[in-house]
């Protein structure tokens, strides 16, 4: 297992033609002209991780090479599938590609299981169930000869850091590892786990991977992004490698330059969700998320979503949200035991904790398509998005602190959080 690529800094931005160079030389420490690759970029709701780029790119090496096949199977996990109108937006027009849609219920490849002993040793005893392991079939059925996982790391309210492993077995793992991954992390609580490296959550994946999807050879190409003095994102890092090390060093970097720690906490925060990549409250609860640390007791969050037409992503996701609503961990944890409809989509269950503010802060909704009554049916409150763009126009903002508010242009892009909270060491000791 190996580092093939590492090349970043907090201040150092990579062109396109560092990056065509890089990926070179990535595939030819990899052995050179892969005929036959499937790539495994995220979808459309990761448009900022600089991944349809570095797809396109390798397409045009693998075209030079007169390749004779390339797949795109977009991680989506429980996402929307994208469209052709995303497809051509995130990665240009690649004519010979073929775009395959995962099916996180069905067309998988089961393995193995993380026992439940390993999973209540990793939850302090809070759950003791097994995780079955499934991913798409596509990488097992199509005589690659590379596979390729390209996506950013990032500080991630389930697991810590996204990336790596992740991209595999949940973007494009099946529906128990998903809805079991996610409740765990959000029992273990998020405060716990973001921004760090060694949770509960990266462990059971590093359990899969090396019990289960070592020998698949897979190789992760992943990116750190920043903001420019311009307010631009740039990629800051690019790292090519097959192994924990080489995710450990772009966390490490991205910690640098995606975690913003804050001397006092935050009485009023206005986040603004970009509307070709934020629809629903499934992506666009980052907003909360990644802000919940760094907010005042009290305090306000206030969300600017243009874009927003639904809950979940998923129809019955969806349902599920409409129905339960954000109701924080206590209320959440009743209804998982007295529901047999949450306990069998535990993801949801995993999203209702994490996007509440467990009564600490309020969140306001400032929505054009989604109604007053739906917003405040699942316990936000709302605001006529006019009017809230009125007095915060994010034509007109700067990320960081105003008068009166602090302004956050994309949440997915970082995470807002006290220091206090992260005085100890967050890299990974282990990954046992």
């Amino acid at each position: 297992m190996s580092t093939y690529v590492a090349c970043g800094g907090k201040d150092v931005v990579i062109t396109h033609e560092k990056k065509r160079e890089l990926l070179k030389e990535g595939l030819i420490k990899l052995g050179g002209n892969h005929r036959r690759i499937l790539a495994i970029p995220p979808d459309m709701t990761r448009l900022h991780s600089n991944a349809g780029e570095l797809t396109r790119i390798l397409y045009e090496i693998w075209e030079e090479n007169d390749g004779d096949q390339f797949d795109i199977l977009p991680a989506i996990g429980t996402h929307a599938p994208m469209t052709a109108q995303q497809i051509s937006m995130m990665f240009g027009e690649l004519p010979q590609a073929n775009y395959h849609t995962h099916q996180w219920r069905t067309n998988l490849h089961h393995f193995g299981e993380v026992p439940s002993e390993f999973v209540r040793e990793v939850s302090a005893g809070k759950l003791d169930y097994s995780i079955p392991i499934a991913i798409d079939s596509t990488l097992m059925d199509g005589d690659y000869e590379l596979i390729a996982s390209i996506g950013q790391v990032v500080p991630h309210e389930v697991i810590g850091m996204a990336n790596g492993f992740k991209n595999i077995l949940i973007g494009a793992g099946g529906q128990e590892m998903i809805n079991k991954s996610h409740f765990l992390g959000a029992v273990d609580g998020m405060e716990k786990i973001m921004g760090r490296t060694n949770t509960s959550v990266r462990r059971v994946l590093n359990y899969a991977h090396d019990h289960y999807l070592k020998p698949l050879g897979i190789v992760y190409i992943m990116t750190v992004m920043g903001m420019d003095e311009s307010g631009e994102i740039v990629m800051r890092g690019l790292y090519i490698g097959d192994d924990k090390p080489t995710f450990e060093m772009a966390a490490d970097l991205s910690r640098e330059v995606n975690m913003n720690l804050l001397d006092e906490p935050l009485k009023r925060v206005v986040v603004y969700l970009e509307p070709a990549e934020f629809k629903s409250t499934w992506l666009g609860n980052k907003s909360i998320y990644r802000t919940r640390m760094a907010m005042a007791d009290d305090g306000e969050l206030i969300v600017i979503a243009p874009g927003l037409r639904e809950f979940g992503e998923d129809a019955e996701i969806d349902r599920l949200i409409r129905k339960y609503g954000y109701r924080g961990t206590e209320t959440t944890l009743k209804n998982v035991s007295e529901n047999a409809e949450l306990r069998d989509n535990l993801s949801a269950a995993a999203h209702l904790i994490h996007g509440s503010s467990e009564g600490r802060f309020r969140v306001t909704y400032a929505t054009g398509h989604l109604t007053r009554e739906e917003i405040e049916g699942v316990g936000y409150e709302w605001a006529p998005i006019d009017e809230i763009i009125g007095r915060y126009n994010p034509e007109k903002l700067t990320d960081g602190f105003h008068d009166e508010f602090f302004y956050i242009s994309n949440p997915g892009q970082g995470l807002w959080a006290l220091k206090e909270q992260f005085t100890s060491s967050i890299r990974s000791d282990s990954f046992s």
